[in-house]
């Protein structure tokens, strides 16, 4: 039997595939060549997932810790005494200290658990919800929404005529919604390509402009082309005198960004801005590819502001070829899924309402959560519960991360594999991986449509969908009438706008909103004005800059000599194509494929060192060290190494934690401030470093 389906949780997914059952055993996964989204394309990672779905490894019974936290004693339980010790320690930490001292948590959305559980917090009353948005899609999404209104995707359905991509690797780590094979269609279309990345990859390989700024200096640069084009008269003179506001105010405001200045901050040629200013602005319609590397710095915000006013004021908003607005079905909205109607009071009571852009989006920056459970400050945290995330290689700052996790009075985690986070836990649950159960992929998303992603095959032991276990969870803390008997009922209660049950959307397989161009003609932009807001009056008035504005013109090493003599280099890290975040180290072809960390230095900044290509070495910031393996590449800059993201060693039983710690790149950073202002971002690239060799851990 073969099942047509889309690939998911392996990364963000959306790649359709066609899944091979026999016997009730999946026996192998491939490209759908019939899919409207990859038409075939499948990665390592797609092949990977019947792998994962068989690994001896997996967690499948709930187990409590019977020794001390991390020490590796696990006594098996029923799901009937896992539930009923989460909901004692719930209801105590809530009776003791109230709902503050509780908090959930989630790594990179995957599904529909996300939002139940912001439905389950939101019934309890619990604001506290740690998340990585602050460093992940939510500081482009925030600007989106308050610059013009909805995120803007690049539309490939009608083919540009060129692409800038911008801190993405779209070949390697696809974006959620939007999948490489897409932007691959477009180039072979003769699209021009402008890549703007300190690290040459394979899309810069193709590239007709490849700017390698220093890293962290991506703002900058945008506002160094926006002076291009405003200078040059190279706008949509038409479209910004109708559709933006605060055009004037921008040119007064890119005065203080000349040529040269940016030149010599981004480390590029006035020449190549330029170059790249008039070839965005002259061949139409174009499209900003942006990334999550945009968002690991204190500037994300505005970064993400400055990168929609040059779609903007190029008439590329909108259009076809151009950044366009997808609505998506009329299914049921994710405020209604999420019942924000039962906790009006949350911004009143959340953790961090000062970062308001993240308040806005109902999280916590993780690191504000790390040092509330430390510092007991503004209040205590002492109950959390996780799902999807492993925070001790994904939060700023790993070794502060341990602390909080090991001072918590109380940890459940859900997980497929016992990483590194959920070895400290108190109780652990084994979850099922897709193909396990029925779900709805890319809600909630801003890509104009859903994906249907049936069950296939039975869970393992007694593995259950993290979606079961908050309905469960919601059930047994008091609020049945607030949850479904079954998720089967949840599903057909968010089709039931467009008159569809599951079983009729597993037919058709995808559903889209309905896609058009230039709406804003017709309603205006969804912003007060109903313009582009250039100058947005509501960051004035809640304390933030009105105009993007570059908080740092330098970065700290080029401010103080003597950090810049003690750490002489930067670094910036990359995400592994095998893998996805933390996850899956423990994959056998997906290991073999990628088996070491390693750490990209260039020839002249290793000879001088005294390191060679595959020699283990130790990089350091005043954070702390880790080990990584080199490998030689000329053609990044010599002031730069870039270090791989996420490492553990899932079969290293005898390091602490299967090795949490030793080539974890978020031993490097810091969580402390400053922040970005309005969403939280910490500093995770662009950090002054120094190596040296090392031995082998």
């Amino acid at each position: 039997m073969i099942v047509k389906t889309y690939c998911a949780r392996m990364d963000h997914g959306g790649c359709g595939i066609l899944v091979h059952v026999e016997n009730g055993r999946i026996t192998k996964v491939e490209g759908d060549p019939d899919s409207p989204l990859s038409r075939g394309a499948i990665c390592a990672k797609g092949l990977g997932q019947v792998e994962r779905l068989n690994h001896p490894d997996r967690l499948k019974y709930p187990t409590i810790r019977m020794g001390k936290r991390g020490e590796g004693k696990w006594s098996r339980i029923s799901w009937d005494e896992a539930l009923g010790i989460i909901v004692e320690k719930i209801g105590e930490t809530i009776q003791q200290d109230g709902q503050r001292a509780v908090s959930f948590a989630q790594g990179a959305p995957k599904g529909l658990e996300l939002y139940l559980m912001i439905r389950l917090a939101n019934i309890l009353n619990i604001s506290n919800i740690s998340a990585v948005g602050n460093v992940c899609h939510m500081p482009r999404e925030t600007a989106s929404i308050l610059t013009c209104g909805f995120f803007p995707i690049p539309d490939y359905d009608h083919p540009p005529s060129c692409v800038i991509v911008w801190g993405s690797n779209l070949f390697q780590t696809n974006e959620e919604g939007i999948l490489g094979v897409q932007l691959r269609r477009a180039l072979d279309q003769g699209a021009k390509l402008i890549v703007i990345d300190p690290r040459k990859t394979a899309i810069a390989s193709r590239a007709d402009l490849w700017l390698q700024p220093k890293p962290g200096t991506d703002l900058t640069l945008a506002l160094g082309m926006l002076s291009v084009i405003t200078e040059g008269g190279l706008y949509e003179k038409t479209f910004v005198e109708t559709w933006t506001k605060g055009f004037p105010e921008l040119k007064e405001h890119l005065k203080q960004y000349p040529l040269d200045q940016v030149s010599e901050i981004t480390w590029i040629p006035k020449d190549k801005i330029f170059e790249a200013a008039h070839l965005f602005s002259k061949t139409r319609p174009a499209c900003i590819q942006w990334g999550n590397a945009l968002e690991h710095n204190i500037n994300s915000v505005q970064c993400a502001r400055a990168l929609l006013i040059l779609m903007a004021i190029t008439g590329n908003l909108d259009v076809p070829g151009g950044n366009v607005n997808r609505q998506g079905p009329p299914i049921m909205r994710p405020g209604e899924l999420v019942q924000i109607k039962k906790f009006p009071n949350k911004k009143e009571n959340i953790l961090s309402p000062q970062f308001r852009l993240a308040t806005m989006m109902g999280f916590v920056p993780s690191q504000l959560i790390v040092k509330a459970i430390l510092t007991g400050k503004p209040y205590p945290i002492r109950c959390m519960y996780i799902q999807g995330s492993n925070p001790l290689l994904s939060y700023a700052n790993a070794t502060e991360t341990f602390e909080a996790m090991n001072k918590l009075d109380f940890l459940a985690v859900s997980e497929i594999f016992l990483t590194p986070t959920a070895q400290l836990a108190d109780i652990v649950l084994p979850a099922a991986t897709n193909f396990e159960f029925d779900d709805i992929g890319h809600f909630g998303l801003p890509h104009g449509f859903i994906l249907a992603r049936p069950k296939i095959v039975e869970p393992v032991g007694e593995c259950w969908p993290d979606s079961q276990i908050l309905n469960e969870l919601g059930k047994r803390l008091g609020y049945a009438q607030y949850f479904w008997n079954d998720m089967r009922e949840c599903l057909d209660e968010i089709l039931k706008p467009v008159g569809m049950t599951y079983d009729d959307f597993k037919n058709v397989g995808i559903l889209r909103g309905k896609w058009e161009y230039k709406n804003y003609e017709k309603k205006g932009f969804h912003t007060p004005s109903g313009k582009v807001e250039i100058y947005s009056q509501q960051l004035k008035d809640w304390g933030y800059d009105p105009l993007p504005s570059d908080q740092e013109l330098t970065a700290v090493s080029d401010r103080d000599p003597e950090l810049l003599n003690d750490y002489p280099l930067i670094f910036t890290s990359a995400k592994d194509p095998f893998y996805f975040h933390s996850a899956y180290r423990n994959i056998p072809s997906l290991r073999k494929a990628s088996p070491e960390p390693l750490v990209l230095i260039h020839p002249e900044t290793a000879y001088h060192f005294d390191i060679g290509d595959g020699d283990w070495v130790c990089i350091e910031t005043k954070q702390g060290s880790i080990r990584q393996k080199a490998k030689l590449n000329s053609e990044i800059s010599p002031r730069v190494i870039i270090v791989s993201f996420g490492w553990w060693f899932p079969e290293r039983k005898d390091l602490e934690l299967c090795g949490w710690k030793e080539s974890n790149v978020n031993v490097l950073t810091s969580n402390d401030p400053p922040y970005e202002p309005a969403i939280g971002s910490t500093s995770l690239r662009a950090v002054p470093c120094r190596v040296y060799k090392s031995e082998k851990f």
